[in-house]
Parts: structure tokens; C-alpha cells; sequence
């Protein structure tokens, strides 16, 4: 187990708070339409928590939020806090039938909208929605509701893509830690000028907004749709002066296709920090080599331990041998590996299951204690409550850790355990081949591997075959390759591996 160490923080938005007072002529956020200093924005925090307050919203009462990444996100965010409610952010790319079983699960008591966005809500029925613009209308009256660790300050629903989407229920203590851990990891202060990229249904996106707003900085916002085209993030990083961006792997594979990677050498972007989706080896040292001063962090950290529960700052030696680290836990946070008959790895270089453990875990599944039970277990250490994550990870020479993939993404052929995150590494290793994700499919009732793969360079299937079996053995030899032409993002700026299976007609392993 790595030492859980006593970690004293203050709440998020009294942090910001503090900033406003120290410093409100300081711009704080902006978006295509409009920007706040930190004085004006806690003036409409405040305004927006008054107009909540009118409307009958108490402490701990569940308010959805369905806005893009703008001003008002983050203006009604922090006012939803101010008030003591917990926010839910919902995506307003989703189909109503995800936002309709998501709303009648978490039971709202209204819908905050923006104007610009009502029609995406039009085919709800049933839900009070209240436009941002209405509630900012309101006087400054309110007053902040006493700091309390243990009220749930947000909650996210999960995907779904193993099942019904979960809300996952965060705690003001866990989500203060981690935002402080990650600042001060990031080193990030006042002079931060952070592009935010993925959107903020999707909470590695608070590893860039509220980390930013405690040190003082800025953040910059951009419409998603907008963004997934390249020369926008990089327009941008040069008219706003932007100093630092995190994002998906994905989203920088999106970058490095756009060959303008390089316009970034000189610019006043200093550092990335990814997290969401393991790093690819190839991607990152595609990177440097076009940007080689760039700072680079990796986080990584499941939804139910809050944000992110590792930041490490990477440097080319430490990638040489192949493999990206994920680092160290946060202040606050531990780490026990499992291993397949429920005993203690403490080995360096032995896989197991990672269990965390500390600040940052969640206050459980939303109206489900049975589910939440299933995963915050109490049976692995004596006296400590751990969260079962589901994935395998060693921890290195160095007393990094690694990570290695799923569980349920490690599989076996002819007796032999075969990764599909290495796989896919191996795979983005051949001639001609930019990049590849390696799923698995229903092959007649068996278990297949699919690898799809983009190129820069007319190949087939066969010289595909040909060139991974110089490189793997060959029972990791994919069944099938698949050429695409760009890796599609879903959302939340992650792989869409639904799509890419759909694209090709293959259906997803039972």
C-alpha cells in the first residue's frame, strides 16, 4: 500500500472566493461571447444562487445543469455550491432518451438551461427549465451555506456503456483535494491561462476549470463542436496567450493529424497534461518531437475517486523503455494491488487490480447501495474502505505505477494473457500505421480481436497481417484490421468504440 498522508484543504469555491477577494480586477473565465473578472464572477454567483434560493432550492437538493462549456457553466456551477445543492451536469450533444433516463433517475429540482440551448430541451417533458439568464437577473442578496466536508458538491453519470448510467456522488472534501492536488502538481498560479478542451459533462474536464479558478487564473472556452477542428485550439492558443490545455489522447491524436503541431514551438502553450484514456507511447514521442519543450503531465483516476488521483510530469527517459507511468498517488490517496486470489502484491514489476483508498473516493452510487457496496469494498484492508476500479496496474522500479489495461480488456488465447492496450500499442508500432485501437467482437459466438488502424500510406489487410506478425506473436495477431479514416471521438472527446465497431458491422462481445 503507498502511505495515505494527512492533506488539510479548504472547500473549491471558498478557494475561489478568496481570489476574488485578493485580486477582482483579475480575468477569471471567457467565452466567445463574453468575459468575467473574479469580482464580477462571484458578483453573478451570487446573484445566480439568489435566484435559485427565490425558486425554493435548499441545501442538497439535486439541480441538473444542460450547458455547454461557457461562462454560465461556470458561473451556475459554483452558484449551485454557493447554495449547498449539488450540481449534475448533463451533455448537450446527448439524445433526449440518455438525457430523459438520466433526469428521471437524479430527479431535479429544475433544469438550467442557456438561452441559445433551450431547443436541445424542447422534447423533454415534465422538467422544470430555468435560462441562466433569468436567474442572473436576480439582486445580490445571497449568502454562502457554511462549508461542510461531507455535503455532495456534484454528481456525474457515467457512460453506460456497460449498463445503465450511474451518478456517481462527489464530496466536497474528495473534490477540493483533488482540484488542490492537481494545481499544485500542474504548478499552476495566476498567470495560468488554461484552454479548456473537453467538455464539462465529463469531469476530467474539472482537471483544467477548477484547478485553474483556486490558483487565480483564467479559463478559456470554446464551443466543442468548434474545437474538433484543429485550427481552432491552435487560433486560439495564439490570440488568448494560452499557457496550458489537458485533454484526451484522442484529442491529441486529432492534433498530430492536422500537421500543424509544430505551429506550437515558440508559442505561449508551455504544458499538456492528458488523462482519460491510457497514453500511447507513439503519440507522446510524435509530440516532442514536433514540440520538444513541451511540458507533459499524465493523470489518471476512475470517476468514482474524483477527477484524477495521479499527476505525474513525464519526460522522454522515462518513456524509453516503452511504457508511460500514470506516477504516484495524490497526497491523501492510496493505492493496494490485489492480486487474482484476493491477496496483497507488493512486489515492483507484478500486476494486480487496483483498490484506492483515502480522500478522494466517492460518497457512493446514487440511490443504489447495493451497487455501491459491490465496489466500496471494506474486506481488503482491515479498517479502511477501498474502491474495486477494475483495472490492472504494477508498480515500477521507481515506485510509479503503470497502467496496464481493464480487467475485462485483458484477455486469454491458447493459454496466453494478452493485453489490448498493448496490443493496440504494438500495433501503432507498423509502417504506415498513425495510429489503432484493438477491440474485441463477437466472432460466431466467439472471441474476437479487431484492430483498427489509420494510415498515412495505401496498405492492405495482407501487408498489414504480414508486417504485425514480424512484430507480435501470432496468437495476438488481430482476426480482423480495419482501415479507418479517423478515430472517432464520442462526447466526451474519448474513443468511440461503439462507432467504430458499428462502421464495420461487428457486433460487440456478450
Amino acid at each position: 500500500m503507498s502511505p495515505s498522508r494527512e492533506f488539510a484543504v479548504a472547500s473549491v469555491l471558498g478557494d475561489i472566493v478568496d481570489r476574488a477577494k485578493k485580486n477582482p480586477g483579475h480575468l477569471a473565465a471567457k467565452d466567445l461571447d463574453r468575459e468575467l473578472t473574479y469580482g464580477e464572477l462571484i458578483d453573478e454567483v451570487v446573484r445566480i444562487g439568489e435566484g435559485l434560493r427565490k425558486r425554493g432550492v435548499r441545501e442538497g437538493d439535486r439541480i441538473a445543469i444542460l450547458i455547454p462549456n461557457s461562462v454560465d457553466f461556470v458561473t451556475t456551477s459554483l452558484a449551485c455550491l454557493w447554495v449547498g445543492a449539488v450540481f449534475v451536469p448533463l451533455s448537450v450533444t446527448d439524445p433526449p432518451s440518455r438525457l430523459e433516463t438520466v433526469l428521471s433517475d437524479c430527479e431535479p429540482l429544475m433544469v438550467i438551461v442557456s438561452a441559445r440551448d433551450r431547443a436541445v430541451v424542447a422534447l423533454l417533458d415534465g422538467y422544470s427549465l430555468v435560462p441562466v439568464d433569468q436567474l442572473r437577473q436576480e439582486s445580490r442578496a445571497s449568502t454562502r451555506v457554511a462549508d461542510n466536508p461531507t455535503r455532495v458538491a456534484y454528481m456525474i453519470y457515467t457512460s453506460g456503456t456497460t449498463g445503465k448510467p450511474k451518478g456517481v456522488q462527489i464530496g466536497s472534501a474528495a473534490f477540493a483535494t483533488a482540484v488542490t492536488s492537481t494545481a499544485q502538481a500542474l504548478g499552476l498560479s495566476a498567470a495560468t491561462r488554461t484552454l479548456c478542451v473537453s467538455p464539462f459533462h465529463f469531469d476530467g474536464s474539472y482537471a483544467n476549470l477548477f484547478p485553474t479558478l483556486i490558483s487565480g487564473g483564467m479559463v478559456i472556452m470554446r464551443p466543442r463542436d468548434s474545437l474538433l477542428f484543429p485550427r481552432v485550439f491552435f487560433n486560439t492558443v495564439a490570440q488568448e496567450g494560452v499557457t496550458y490545455s489537458g485533454f484526451t489522447p484522442s484529442y491529441l491524436r486529432l492534433l498530430l493529424a492536422s500537421r500543424q503541431m509544430s505551429d506550437l514551438n515558440g508559442s505561449t502553450l508551455q504544458t499538456l497534461a492528458f488523462g482519460g484514456e491510457p497514453l500511447p507511447v507513439a503519440d507522446l514521442r510524435s509530440l516532442w518531437s514536433l514540440v520538444p519543450s513541451m511540458r507533459v503531465f499524465n493523470r489518471y483516476g476512475p470517476t468514482e475517486a474524483t477527477i484524477a488521483v495521479t499527476n505525474v510530469e513525464l519526460t522522454p527517459e522515462m518513456v524509453a523503455g516503452g511504457t508511460v507511468t500514470i506516477g504516484r498517488p495524490h497526497p491523501g490517496v492510496s493505492f493496494v494491488l490485489v492480486d487474482d486470489v484476493g491477496g496483497a502484491v507488493e512486489e515492483p514489476d507484478r500486476v494486480g487490480e487496483l483498490y484506492i483508498g483515502g480522500a478522494q473516493l466517492m460518497a457512493g452510487y446514487w440511490a443504489d447501495p447495493v451497487l455501491t457496496s459491490g465496489v466500496m469494498r471494506d474486506d481488503v484492508v482491515p479498517g479502511e474502505t477501498l474502491y474495486k476500479t477494475g483495472d490492472l496496474v504494477y508498480r515500477d522500479q521507481s515506485d510509479n505505477y503503470v497502467y496496464v489495461g481493464r480487467a475485462d480488456r485483458v484477455i486469454k488465447r491458447s493459454g496466453v494473457r494478452i493485453s489490448l492496450l498493448e496490443l493496440s500499442e504494438a500495433m501503432g508500432k507498423l509502417d504506415a500505421v498513425t495510429s489503432s485501437a484493438c477491440l474485441v467482437f463477437d466472432r460466431e459466438g466467439e472471441l474476437g480481436i479487431v484492430a483498427f488502424v489509420t494510415t498515412n500510406a495505401e496498405i492492405s489487410e495482407a501487408e498489414l497481417r504480414h508486417a504485425a506478425r514480424k512484430l507480435i506473436p501470432d496468437n495476438m495477431v488481430p482476426d480482423r484490421i480495419e482501415r479507418v479514416s479517423a478515430m472517432p471521438l464520442n462526447s466526451s472527446n474519448q474513443l468511440d468504440e461503439k462507432k467504430l465497431l458499428s462502421i464495420t458491422g461487428l457486433r460487440p462481445l456478450r
